[in-house]
């Protein structure tokens, strides 16, 4: 396990990227990276750990879905800064439901591979919207609205933001059930176009809101301030 550690210099690499195979077939199924913690943790597990450049910490693939990679083998590239690993794919490897990540052909834009499981049940709806929203980063301005956010530019994303903050407050003020649960929607889905904007993923605002269980709101402030 040492062995294969001591050939990258993690002085140079931060983040290794890593190629992943299926062992039966040799699909390619995604690509992700490891920092030195994942790789061991990948070496000592033999299940498959990553470091996500979203979420900005190590996650177990498939900790939500359950859909983890038994990796089989690790090759190391002839320059060693990229790793290939071959696994057993428990369920589908993509986000999106679907068995490989590499479904859409580049020239014509074709999907190739169907949807296999509902990833909405698998991920959440908040997950599964803010990746629909960065994929929408490449779609068509004509035929999607989000796509059409992205191609106005922030000026547009946040003044959407700031008046779909309005509209809740209006529908709080009137007291009206429906238009604040249909407002507070909105707001939301504008704030997660937003935070796309600038590839923060919503994981890691739930690791903010988790920092501060521990913390008094008043504690809290103060720790801003100073």
């Amino acid at each position: 396990m040492q062995n294969i550690i001591n050939k990258i210099d993690w002085q140079k690499i931060d983040l290794l990227p890593v190629v992943v195979q299926d062992v039966e077939n040799s699909e390619v199924l995604m690509m992700a990276y490891m920092d030195k913690e994942a790789l061991e943790l990948s070496l000592s597990t033999k299940i498959a750990h990553y470091f996500s450049r979203s979420k900005q910490r190590i996650w177990k693939k498939g900790e939500t879905s359950g859909h983890i990679q038994k990796i089989h083998s690790f090759h190391i590239d002839c320059d060693n800064d990229t790793l290939l690993i071959k696994v057993t794919q428990e369920g589908v490897a993509c986000h999106t439901g679907r068995r490989s990540c590499f479904f859409t052909e580049l020239e014509s834009g074709e999907v190739t591979a169907e949807v296999q499981i509902d990833s909405h049940a698998l991920y959440g709806v908040i997950d599964t919207l803010y990746h629909t929203i960065q994929e929408r980063k490449n779609a068509d301005p004509e035929s999607s609205w989000t796509a059409k956010l992205f191609a106005k530019g922030e000026n547009t994303i946040l003044k959407k933001v700031v008046e779909e903050a309005g509209e809740f407050c209006f529908a709080y003020k009137d007291n009206d059930e429906k238009e604040i649960i249909y407002e507070g929607a909105d707001l939301t889905y504008h704030v997660l176009v937003a935070l796309a904007a600038k590839n923060i993923s919503p994981e890691r605002i739930k690791q903010e809101l988790a920092r501060r269980f521990n913390m008094s709101g008043i504690a809290e402030k103060s720790s801003r301030a100073s």
